[in-house]
């Protein structure tokens, strides 16, 4: 996903919206890292559309909230055979 760093993070923005996605997801359908994920949904959206940012911000702090709930049931999968 190449083009202006703006375009990309609108799109990603709006990615995370409708999906509910993690920064990691978000990166994987794009094929970026998540570094230039969240570069780009905190840094450059801010100053692009203030109100979008607030929207993936709210998204991300309740990633943020919830990573160890997904961490123990990923770890609990792999003990139990599981994926």
């Amino acid at each position: 996903m190449k083009g202006q760093p703006e375009e990309r993070a609108a799109e990603l923005a709006r990615y995370i919206v409708e999906h509910e996605a993690t920064v990691r997801a978000a990166a994987k359908v794009y094929g970026i890292s998540k570094s230039t994920v969240h570069k780009d949904v905190t840094v450059r959206l801010k100053k692009l559309d203030p109100v979008l940012w607030s929207r993936v911000r709210e998204i991300l702090c309740r990633n943020r909230e919830e990573r160890h709930l997904r961490g123990g049931a990923a770890t609990r999968l792999k003990y139990l055979g599981g994926k």
